[in-house]
């Protein structure tokens, strides 16, 4: 028979949507114990202004204070996530370090909680934030639940990841060739368009005519930047 929590993970990596994700997150950090979560992730690409989705049911004047004053320049949920896996535990009332930011969190009802951060080998990065409005729970209590969260934040990852890249990986990269990605792992290592011809035993217009066919389908100008892209795209 399947319990609850494989439920909830089939749920999370068989969603068809983001709400529809994320609903069932809310349910499952509900049922651990917090009132709020949010999960916030950024895919590696484009390089200039990389695609990303933030995610969270926290209350709407917290959410307008934090964009206001800007805190995610100095949230240390967020500091840390960028530092380190390992989860941070967190009360008000023993969060010394930026003060004033966990006072005005207190005054919002956000009294205690838990953040961890999963970054994985396609460069996705992603960070798990969970609150509570009741600080009558220890850290010791929250970081006995610290392994289901764990397990939490690698299937909200999977699940996420996998729904921003069917929407934001181009469908023509679907189609690359063989040849086309042998070309593009030569190009991405620094080898000119002869040299390539003289590895894989074809004619530089041969080189030329897959490379051309890369820009087309990557919807770039030339084939560094395409290069760069297929390795982003993890298909190098």
């Amino acid at each position: 028979m399947i319990n609850w929590q494989e439920q909830k993970i089939q749920s999370i990596l068989n969603a068809e949507s983001v709400s529809a994700l994320f609903s069932t997150l809310s349910e499952i950090t509900k049922h651990l114990g917090f009132d709020y979560c949010a999960y916030d992730m950024r895919l590696p690409w484009p390089l200039a202004q990389p695609k990303g989705i933030a995610l969270n049911n926290y209350p709407v004047d917290w959410q307008q204070r934090y964009a206001q004053q800007e805190y995610v320049k100095i949230d240390p949920t967020v500091t840390h996530g960028k530092r380190s896996t390992l989860p941070l535990v967190w009360s008000h009332r023993d969060s010394i370090v930026n003060a004033s930011f966990w006072e005005d969190a207190r005054l919002h009802g956000l009294h205690a909680g838990w953040a961890q951060s999963r970054y994985d080998a396609r460069g996705i990065s992603g960070l798990l934030n969970l609150s509570r409005t009741d600080d009558s729970v220890s850290s010791e209590k929250l970081r006995e639940t610290a392994w289901k969260l764990s397990w939490l934040i690698d299937v909200v990852h999977e699940g996420l990841s996998r729904l921003l890249i069917r929407k934001h990986l181009p469908e023509a990269l679907n189609d690359l060739t063989a040849r086309e990605i042998e070309v593009l792992r030569w190009t991405a290592d620094g080898k000119t368009s002869g040299e390539i011809g003289n590895i894989m035993g074809i004619s530089d217009r041969t080189v030329n005519f897959h490379i051309s066919n890369t820009l087309k389908k990557f919807n770039t100008t030339n084939k560094t930047a395409a290069a760069a892209k297929a390795v982003m795209f993890g298909l190098l």
